[in-house]
């Protein structure tokens, strides 16, 4: 969303929050994370954290169940019977519950009634209950902003919470000078100038205005900077950079640089493009090869913002979408940002819950909290269907001053955005799961769960990978009380000439040979080192990517070199490759199922996802050489016009290689499947 701060001064700010009955769970200890890895700056390394999981009971200091019923019971005679918030406190003031309603009387009338089955945090938050204050509203619509707004000040022990101290950045081009200023800007909208925004994280942010300024030369230092300077500084240098202090562009030439790039940020990208395109055909006829090559670095600059963003959609110009993921008593609510037709990033929450919680209830009462202080787009697109739907579509449409969409989308490109929040919100949530517990206890854990003689000091993980049998190779990622060791990790390229083509068990059988020979008869130079590292040269457990025909290959290896000592296990994935249900195989026992909960399997899956992660980029570097040499020219079906049709649109052969399968298919004359070969020509599925 981009808007001129003359017309909107300050983010609008948007509320909304769930049920009024004690449908709301606790959160605390939320700080909002930048949960692109990639884009992590000084400014932030608070990254969210799993709250702690709530005790059952006696955690806040509950008297009889009889005496909560009282009070209320007291409230009730004196509710109102139209909208409004109420607040239960308990004897020391605290407040324990908000909650809003349409009908106040009605609502804690249900907590009133002593006969009516309850939950038990909704029985202990009764017996904690010795007052009930009450606020009315105008409509209900009123009475959803305000529970919003409270909850998030008071942050009540029975509701979910939503802890979001940092503000959202947003890009600025200022309007308040002749040579306007692209920056990074978070707080009140003030200054004049046009803001496009949210991004997730303000490394989303920086590396975008990196590209902006490579594509449209706009400035970013400050006015006092650009008033002294009597020549042009680096960034022209290194052509980021227009040069208006020294007058190296006039008016007209930059005020053109603005337009293009404002355009650009405001979704119309393509004729943007297309324009550069143009202008680059137009130098090379006229043998200005050094024009066209600064239209061509431009276009490059263009396509790298885009390639940056994930999935672009297509029919989807303006949203938001939450997807929420609850595995073993915790929350993620994944939230991706759409901006004129582009992703600007997303950003995990870990909200604090008690486990009773649906994730319904969780994510409605996340949404009226998450608008409360921040603007929403036209369109919020949820992966679960959330009571009260209607009621907060018309409070986002109250305080965003036009109309907001709410929906959970059933089949379509926008349940395909949903689908794709989802799947990250899962991924997120594993992370953060594994994280949590220390090393040291999954190591013990692991122990104990797969009956090894002691907790592993060191374990060794090997995968493999090539593309059809060619360029294979072998890698061994290690990992002990600390963490990964990455400075111990190895890549093995396949030596052996008589190797089948696509042989994974020779494969596997070749990196353990050459891995456990050489720790069997070490070099001499390494010998003496072995003996004085802290950190063991053996592994107490070695981890095949594989299932039963890897393992028993690697056994056969393990027998023949007398490795008694080294405990050996294979991973192998779930139906449909889905994680959680992995089969863990042991050399003489039966195959082990851990539960999709158990911290033991989520530490397992990270120590193979590592190994996967690092062995396909090995094999990714040894194909890049021939990848680049042969070009566009040996993909089937992509001849010369659509080789410079794709240039034109791209650039360069390397923003070519990190297109998505959608942005290739933007190009003209690129159908659907000239886009798949050519994506994956360059992305190629290893076997």
């Amino acid at each position: 969303m981009d808007h001129d701060s003359t017309d909107n001064p300050a983010p609008a700010r948007a509320g909304k929050s769930r049920r009024g009955t004690a449908l709301d769970a606790p959160p605390e200890g939320l700080t909002p994370p930048d949960v692109d890895p990639a884009a992590a700056t000084s400014e932030d390394d608070d990254e969210a954290r799993l709250p702690d999981i709530l005790e059952e009971a006696g955690a806040v200091g509950e008297g009889p169940l009889a005496t909560g019923h009282e009070a209320i019971e007291r409230a009730v005679r004196l509710a109102p019977t139209s909208a409004g918030v109420y607040r239960m406190l308990n004897a020391n003031n605290d407040v324990l519950y908000v909650g809003k309603a349409k009908n106040v009387k009605k609502r804690l009338s249900n907590y009133a009634r002593q006969s009516a089955p309850q939950p038990a945090r909704i029985r202990r938050m009764i017996a904690a209950t010795v007052t009930v204050e009450i606020v009315s509203t105008t409509t209900e619509t009123e009475a959803l902003l305000l529970e919003a707004n409270l909850i998030k000040q008071l942050k009540p022990r029975f509701n979910v919470q939503l802890r979001d101290d940092k503000s959202f950045p947003y890009i600025l081009i200022t309007g308040d000078h002749w040579a306007p200023q692209i920056l990074k800007h978070r707080g009140a909208q003030s200054r004049p100038g046009r803001y496009f925004g949210p991004f997730a994280s303000a490394g989303a942010v920086n590396r975008t205005i990196t590209a902006l300024q490579r594509a449209f030369l706009i400035r970013s230092c400050t006015d006092s900077f650009f008033e002294s300077r009597t020549r042009p500084c680096l960034l022209h240098q290194i052509r980021r950079c227009a040069g208006p202090c020294t007058r190296e562009i006039d008016f007209p030439g930059y005020a053109t640089l603005v337009r293009e790039a404002t355009d650009f940020l405001s979704g119309k990208s393509h004729a943007v493009k297309q324009e550069l395109a143009a202008e680059m055909e137009k130098a090379s006829h006229e043998l200005e090869f050094e024009t066209a090559a600064l239209y061509r670095d431009r276009l490059a600059a263009l396509s790298a913002i885009q390639s940056q963003q994930g999935i672009n959609p297509r029919t989807v110009e303006e949203a938001d979408v939450f997807a929420i993921h609850q595995e073993g008593g915790f929350s993620c609510v994944e939230v991706f940002f759409f901006r004129t037709g582009q992703n600007w990033g997303n950003r995990a929450y870990f909200p604090r819950a008690e486990k009773t919680f649906t994730p319904e209830e969780v994510l409605g009462s996340f949404l009226a909290q998450f608008y409360d202080d921040k603007p929403p787009p036209k369109i919020v697109l949820l992966s679960h269907e959330i009571e009260e739907c209607e009621l907060l579509a018309n409070a986002l449409s109250t305080k965003a001053g036009h109309k907001v969409e709410v929906s959970s989308p059933k089949r379509g490109e926008k349940k395909e955005l949903v689908t794709h929040a989802l799947t990250n919100a899962r991924e997120a949530l594993g992370r953060k799961l594994a994280d949590t517990a220390t090393q040291g206890k999954l190591l013990d854990a692991m122990a104990s769960t797969l009956a090894l003689p002691h907790p592993p000091k060191r374990i060794e993980v090997y995968d493999n990978s090539h593309i059809q049998g060619t360029n294979p190779v072998g890698a061994m990622i290690v990992a002990g009380p600390d963490g990964f060791v990455k400075n111990q990790y190895r890549k093995f390229n396949i030596k052996s000439e008589g190797l089948t083509p696509g042989d994974d068990y020779a494969m596997m059988r070749e990196v353990l040979e050459r891995r456990f020979k050489r720790l069997i008869n070490p070099p001499e130079d390494a010998a003496g080192k072995a003996k004085d590292d802290d950190f063991p040269q053996w592994p107490d457990l070695v981890i095949i990517d594989g299932g039963r025909g890897q393992l028993n290959a690697a056994k056969e290896i393990f027998d023949g070199l007398g490795l008694a000592q080294v405990s050996l296990m294979g991973v192998a994935k779930g139906p449909e490759r889905d994680a959680g249900r992995e089969t863990l195989f042991i050399p003489g026992r039966e195959a082990i199922k851990l539960e999709p909960r158990d911290p033991v399997l989520y530490f397992i899956q990270r120590l193979r996802d590592e190994a996967h992660r690092f062995v396909i980029g090995s094999h990714r570097k040894l194909r890049k050489k021939d990848i680049r040499e042969a070009g566009l020219q040996e993909i089937p079906g992509i001849g010369p016009s659509r080789k410079r049709a794709l240039l034109h649109h791209f650039g360069t052969l390397k923003e070519i290689e990190r297109a998505s399968i959608a942005d290739l298919g933007k190009v003209p004359g690129v159908s659907a499947e000239s886009a798949r070969k050519i994506f994956e020509y360059f992305h190629p599925q290893p076997g």
